[in-house]
């Protein structure tokens, strides 16, 4: 279990910079952010891939690569376009307010799941994982005012839900493919799911750069190749490696609280790209939020280590 909250953790903080290039490239569409950053995940995967493709490619069958087609979609080009969509229509608190439900949502799927604690033990983490979301959407809606027309930061807001319906579909499917696939590398899984979107992300060129009549001088352009590798290798190379170590370690109902550490490192790097402090009502929704994820790790702990703990 330490392994896997380690590497949720991990992932959270890679993730965190996903909120930032939508608002470091405003002058560029949500579907050439997509585009670019896919385009560049697909090629690292290539060359990571090669040296042991001939091994690998016999244990790939046509479920799994209709698996991780859909995986792809849902996890990477349908929620980052949304996403992207939703913090440049709608503002970036209200789209990580919406995010932010991601864990409730899969935490309450996992309870289905065999095994699974009990609804009435995760309730408390629960509430306090939504008290913190809901302080830090409060905070920044009051602070934040987004440009744009009233229907299109409806939109945005959409847009937003679509993103935490899509990335909580993925949430759930990864894991399950996780276990059913004990015999692939949570890491030579986020390869051969940057492969699959890499071929995807080629459908998308046309729309995204043939297609567009914005002009943006070669400088803009430098920036956007450049955020868009760095977002690539930072958030799907590895960050996707750490999420999959830490979904084959923890059940589906733990898996989902890690998804807070997104929001929190999102919330500190924005911070950090404001260049201020966080105010009263943010450090109280950054201690419910980890208060959050500890209440849930404890729930998941065995009984007997916990009455060996209390003894």
């Amino acid at each position: 279990m330490g392994v896997g909250i380690a590497n949720g953790i991990a992932a959270g903080a890679l993730w965190g910079v996903v909120f930032l290039a939508p608002a470091m490239l405003s002058h560029f569409s949500a579907v050439q952010l997509s585009a670019g950053r896919y385009l560049v995940y697909g090629l690292i995967a290539v060359v990571l891939l090669a040296p042991r493709w001939r091994q690998l490619r016999t244990r790939i069958g046509a479920a799994e690569w209709r698996g991780l087609l859909w995986l792809s979609l849902a996890g990477n080009l349908v929620y980052f376009v949304l996403l992207a969509n939703a913090v440049q229509w709608a503002g970036g608190a209200a789209a990580s307010l919406i995010v932010g439900l991601i864990p409730v949502v899969v935490t309450l799927a996992g309870v289905r799941e065999q095994g699974a604690v009990p609804l009435r033990r995760l309730a408390p983490a629960l509430l306090l994982c939504l008290l913190g979301v809901g302080l830090v959407g409060y905070e920044a809606l009051q602070a934040e005012h987004a440009g744009g027309s009233t229907g299109q930061r409806a939109l945005g807001l959409l847009c937003a839900v679509g993103a935490l319906l899509s990335w909580a579909v993925y949430s759930i499917g990864n894991s399950r493919w996780l276990a059913r696939r004990p015999d692939i590398s949570g890491h030579d899984w986020s390869l051969l799911t940057g492969l699959a979107t890499g071929g995807l992300a080629l459908l998308l060129v046309p729309s995204a750069f043939a297609l567009q009549n914005t002009p943006h001088v070669t400088a803009d352009w430098g920036w956007f190749w450049l955020i868009s590798a760095g977002v690539a290798v930072v958030a799907s190379v590895l960050g996707n490696a750490c999420w999959n170590r830490a979904s084959r370690n923890l059940p589906l109902t733990l898996t989902g609280q890690m998804i807070v550490f997104e929001t929190l490192f999102a919330l500190l790097y924005g911070f950090a790209w404001q260049h201020r402090l966080p105010t009263a009502m943010e450090t109280v929704a950054i201690v419910c939020l980890i208060a959050g994820v500890l209440m849930c790790a404890h729930a998941h702990r065995p009984p007997r280590a916990i009455a060996e703990h209390a003894g």
